[in-house]
């Protein structure tokens, strides 16, 4: 599997690289992240719960940095074991560089990756579908975190779309819902 984006990032390259090398904010940003804890010079030990379709599984792995260039490019190895569910490993490239103006940074990374196991059973197509879904995460949580917004909550976004189904229906809706229930118990 390969994954390759650019974002623009809301602060200069110097602090964008800052945050990227912050374990609470990448914990804070990282999906289904538990815990990310220094195991050596450039090293973490990372704790994560993911979801790829039907394989829900915790993983537990390392992460190294390596030909690391403050504060414009690193590359990020890592390999993580989630019991039954399978395995992944893989490298993602990530460069910094500075944006239009001197308030953002433009990012961009390049990441390949290999699972096996459940994981690689449940085909392609999920599997980079969950990585998309987990990056584009990252990047919404981590762009919030730089402007000093509070953490964006996943039950925030079940209020939001539950608030909006709340609203009052239009009255024929009502009628009609009404004759179809009508309709349904008599033809019993």
């Amino acid at each position: 599997m390969e994954l390759t984006d650019t974002h623009t990032l809301p602060v200069p390259q110097q602090q964008a690289w800052e945050a990227l090398n912050d374990t609470e904010i990448l914990r804070a940003c990282i999906p289904g992240c538990e815990s990310i804890e220094a195991d050596g010079e450039n090293a973490y030990a990372v704790a994560m719960t993911a979801s790829v379709g039907p394989v829900k599984a915790r993983f537990k792995g390392r992460m190294n940095l390596t030909d690391v260039d403050a504060p414009h490019t690193y590359t990020i190895v890592f390999e993580g074991q989630g019991g039954a569910a399978g395995f992944g490993k893989g490298t993602a490239k990530v460069n910094l560089e500075p944006g239009d103006d001197a308030d953002s940074t433009v990012l961009t990374y390049n990441a390949n990756a290999q699972v096996g196991g459940k994981l690689a059973q449940i085909g392609s197509r999920l599997v980079d579908g969950a990585a998309r879904k987990i990056a584009g995460e990252f990047f919404k949580r981590f762009s919030a975190q730089l402007q000093g917004a509070p953490e964006v909550q996943d039950s925030e976004a079940s209020v939001d779309s539950v608030e909006s189904v709340d609203e009052d229906p239009p009255a024929d809706a009502e009628k009609k819902g009404k004759k179809s229930w009508t309709a349904w118990i008599s033809k019993s």
